[in-house]
């Protein structure tokens, strides 16, 4: 008889893994949420072995994360990053790689199945039917959310992820929404059925991303100590609207001159999705508007120079088009640093508006110049806003998170097997 508890969980993520660096190619926000709650699962008693593609040659077939953690390199198409919209030409090769790996073990060695993002839930579908698990999705993004809020110049998702999409939603045994927004715009957009959709908001590792001295950090990063530094930390791509913090800078500048000499517009990321056509587009940009002065653009970096990054800004930009949850937004705000970001998605809820931060309406540079110009040239305000901004972060960590999927995961099992299930907290 399979066990009535959460024990061992199969999580895929086909198009990224988790060792990626986020920041680079298609890692992100989503890479940070996988291994820090897999970890934190681990923690509670639940192992966790993540499906993923591998990417090169000399990839170990298996690789322990953390203890409790396994991620699995899977061979699926050319050992080489792939484009996103190159991946459903491999998922029957992935699919029979993650059955493959299954299927050398005793029956009933996964209980539950957590897929991310669209194509991981294709094959969780196939997997929840062959093994008679269920399958929990979490989407990450939606296509027609991102639809109806594109960048100028960014291109529409395809029809075929929309159906791949909504074939995932009618499938899952439980969809996990990052916000209420997200929860709403899953029932809204896909109809999805209420009863099926779980609120979990994503966490921040506290103990990696908290204050520190502002002066410290920038001089392990060489930044002046009087600079007025706006960050930006992302992928360099359309959706995550860069550009539009290079134009409100230099909107600042015209505005007032006198900044030139103090301010810095830091970037920290690198070109992805629709951003690979033009790597050097921020390059490009920064000289165009006259700008190149006060631009430094920096490689993705880890997460204790990261969090450098942060304590060292006066605000961090967000300027989304979409963003199912905002997890930059989180650790700035875990380091003291206040943000300024689109009042979009779960951004909404990852900022508190006039607390840790501000949300700013629409992208308009002159708005955001407006909205940025107080955090360099009113220290009380910036003071204000970094209290609370540690204080609304300290409600957001990673522990809170894994519980929570620890209770979905059993009410998914729960009502695959009409039988009470034990959490085991």
């Amino acid at each position: 008889m399979r066990r009535r508890r959460v024990s061992r969980v199969a999580t895929i993520s086909m198009h990224t893994s988790p060792l990626d660096q986020p920041g680079t190619g298609d890692a992100g926000g989503m890479n940070v949420y996988i291994v820090e709650s897999a970890k934190r699962l681990a923690q509670l008693g639940v192992e966790v072995e993540i499906f993923t593609r591998a990417t090169a040659r000399d990839l170990p077939p298996v690789a322990e994360l953390a203890p409790g953690v396994l991620v699995r390199h899977l061979t699926a198409g050319p050992y080489e990053e792939m484009d996103r919209a190159d991946l459903p030409g491999q998922l029957c090769a992935f699919l029979s790689e993650v059955l493959r790996t299954e299927a050398m073990y005793d029956p009933g060695r996964y209980d539950v199945i957590h897929s991310h993002y669209w194509l991981s839930g294709q094959v969780g579908w196939l997997a929840k039917e062959r093994w008679g698990v269920p399958l929990v999705h979490t989407m990450h993004t939606m296509a027609k959310v991102k639809n109806l809020l594109l960048a100028e110049g960014d291109r529409p998702e395809p029809q075929a992820r929309v159906v791949g999409e909504e074939q995932v939603v009618t499938i899952a045994d439980r969809l996990v929404a990052n916000t209420a927004d997200e929860a709403r715009e899953l029932m809204d957009l896909y109809d999805a059925d209420e009863g099926r959709v779980a609120v979990v908001n994503p966490g921040v590792n506290l103990t990696v991303f908290q204050p520190a001295s502002q002066g410290a950090a920038r001089r392990r990063l060489g930044l002046p100590q009087d600079a007025r530094v706006l960050l930006f930390v992302g992928r360099i791509q359309p959706l995550k609207a860069p550009d539009v913090l290079l134009r409100a800078a230099s909107r600042m500048l015209i505005d007032d001159p006198s900044l030139r000499s103090r301010l810095v517009v830091a970037c920290v990321g690198g070109p992805s999705g629709n951003g690979l056509a033009r790597p050097q587009i921020l390059t490009d940009l920064a000289a165009e508007l006259g700008i190149s002065d006060v631009v430094r653009l920096v490689p993705p970096a880890p997460q204790d120079e990261l969090a450098d990054w942060y304590r060292a800004a006066d605000v961090t930009v967000v300027p989304s088009y979409s963003e199912s949850f905002g997890l930059v937004a989180l650790e700035s705000q875990a380091c003291g640093t206040p943000v300024a970001a689109a009042a979009v998605g779960g951004l909404r809820t990852a900022v508190r508006d006039g607390v840790s931060g501000v949300l700013v309406d629409g992208h308009d540079p002159e708005r955001w110049a407006l909205a940025l110009r107080p955090f360099v040239t009113a220290p009380d305000f910036r003071e204000h806003l970094s209290s609370g901004a540690r204080d609304h972060a300290a409600a957001f960590g990673w522990q809170a998170t894994a519980s929570r999927l620890k209770e979905v995961y059993a009410q998914a099992l729960a009502h695959l097997t009409k039988a009470p299930v034990a959490v085991n907290f």
